[in-house]
């Protein structure tokens, strides 16, 4: 019995420390230290929240880059894949209808390679960045939706390049770009 009321106070103050105690320790922390981070990495503009900068957003305007699709349709609550292989028929046809659906909006060639992120979900279904190929291939659309001439056409290639971020710690992952921060960007294009 002696065993029995150790390892329940012993339960019950792990309890509180790890359930209680640390969560809340490291909630301030986190917001002493990280606080646009802690927040949700929201973004405002002019006192208006627009978006959070690690969350993507579905974009379907002709006149906006698009990210990349998601299997939970950009909703982060049940933040997740879509749980089909390589194998499955289903996940083969849904690439298909994205790749025939990408190439005809953004008037590209059948034969031209898409960057994977146009055609495949990300694990998280969330993941709120796309390559700059993938964005350079969606500026005719843009540039057509816009009316841009070959000046501003120009400029917004050269926003691309310039909005690219590196290999995180210079050798992980691949250049990637946040398509919010991209289309506000777009947006102060005159």
């Amino acid at each position: 019995m002696r065993t029995i009321i150790t390892s329940l106070k012993a339960i019950f103050i792990l309890t509180i420390l790890t359930g209680i105690v640390y969560p809340v320790l490291m909630i301030i922390v986190s917001h002493f230290i990280f606080p646009q981070r802690a927040s949700g990495s929201l973004i405002t503009i002019n006192g208006e929240i627009i978006g959070s900068e690690i969350i993507s957003q579905k974009f379907q305007s002709e006149k906006y880059f698009w990210s990349r699709p998601s299997a939970i349709d950009y909703n982060p609550l049940p933040s997740g894949a879509s749980n089909l292989g390589p194998t499955s028929r289903s996940l083969q046809k849904i690439v298909e209808q994205r790749k025939t659906f990408f190439t005809e909006k953004n008037f590209l060639s059948s034969n031209v390679a898409l960057p994977t992120e146009m055609v495949f979900s990300s694990g998280s279904g969330i993941d709120p960045h796309i390559s700059p190929e993938a964005a350079l291939l969606q500026v005719q659309r843009i540039a057509l939706a816009h009316g841009f001439d070959e000046v501003k056409v120009n400029k917004l290639r050269s926003m691309i390049q310039k909005m690219a971020e590196p290999l995180q710690f210079g050798f992980l992952g691949q250049p990637r770009i946040n398509v919010l921060l991209l289309n506000i960007e777009l947006d102060k294009i005159r």
